[in-house]
């Protein structure tokens, strides 16, 4: 069947430079290549310096002269987070635009990170929580657009207050729902912060549809150790054009997102195609369980208290 393909066309970004977390595979990939091919400088956090290696060989194929490089960065190690924003802060260069895209899904057993937390929790949204804290004064420098990529699983489930970790009981789903609701919400609570306390900033969010990428493929490391059906399906229904998007165009929303002239920060960004699973990214309205300031202030404090990172309150 043939494919529509659907493309947008970037901004000149010159003289920007851009962080993309999870940028060594599938969507951040795809995200990193287009900021480099527009003129970004790219810095790439990478946990698997082999995939990182490829990921660089990969982009500057891609745009021949492109001003890309790797660091080490796990979003699962508070640790390794410090590390990394030291090493940018040392650098001193601002930071223009981040793309907070890396993540984890459904592992069939509960995980935990270095620092004690269930894995998804940790990583898609206390690593991140802790990124932005550590790059902050880049951030203001830079006046940055910073986008964060949640799921249609942000529109299910709800915020485990009584056990953010899963400790009492583990449900792989509603842990991930659980996790992109905590980081849509901080997502949002960042823009009003930053307005509120003039840091200049600016924070929308992004989802990529469902495309078929190696977040639900086969993980031996999570306990997945081959494609379950979900994923099977998904690759015979984008291959074939059927209400879905590919890799490449599950880049677009946050795309459009981080560098459109018109994005805005506050706003939600998505495929625009029927069910919003795929199809041109354009602005959608929040998911109900993204509205509640109460919540994303309750989750920043939480936030904090677990991670042991501080925002400045001026």
């Amino acid at each position: 069947m043939p494919r529509h393909t659907i493309d947008m066309t970037l901004p000149s970004l010159t003289g920007r430079r851009a962080v993309v977390t999870g940028g060594s595979d599938g969507i951040g990939l795809r995200i990193a290549a287009r900021l480099a091919r527009a003129g970004a400088e790219v810095i790439l956090p990478v946990r698997n310096s082999t995939k990182g290696d490829a990921a660089l060989r990969a982009i500057q194929a891609d745009a021949p002269g492109a001003a890309v490089r790797t660091l080490p960065l796990d979003l699962s190690s508070l640790e390794s987070v410090e590390s990394f924003g030291a090493a940018m802060r040392a650098d001193g260069a601002p930071i223009h635009l981040l793309v907070n895209n890396a993540g984890v899904m459904t592992p069939p057993e509960r995980q935990t990170t270095a620092d004690g937390f269930e894995l998804q929790f940790g990583t898609n949204h206390l690593g991140h929580f802790a990124l932005v804290a550590d790059l902050l004064p880049l951030l203001r420098e830079g006046r940055a657009r910073v986008t964060s990529q949640i799921s249609v699983s942000a529109n299910q489930g709800a915020i485990n207050w009584d056990d953010p970790n899963w400790e009492k009981s583990y449900r792989g789903g509603r842990a991930y729902s659980h996790s992109k609701i905590a980081f849509g919400l901080f997502g949002l609570e960042l823009d009003r912060r930053s307005r509120e306390l003039g840091w200049g900033i600016t924070s929308n969010l992004a989802h990529p549809g469902v495309a078929p990428t190696s977040l639900l493929a086969a993980r031996p490391e999570l306990g997945r150790a081959r494609d379950g059906l979900d994923v099977r399906l998904i690759r015979w229904l984008s291959a074939r054009g059927v209400l879905l998007g590919t890799p490449e165009s599950a880049a677009l929303p946050a795309l459009y997102a981080a560098v459109s002239p018109g994005s805005r920060g506050g706003a939600f960004y998505g495929p625009s195609g029927p069910l919003h699973l795929g199809g041109a990214p354009a602005e959608q309205p929040l998911y109900s369980r993204l509205r509640s300031e109460d919540d994303a202030r309750r989750i920043w404090t939480l936030s904090e208290q677990l991670t042991g990172v501080e925002f400045p309150r001026s």
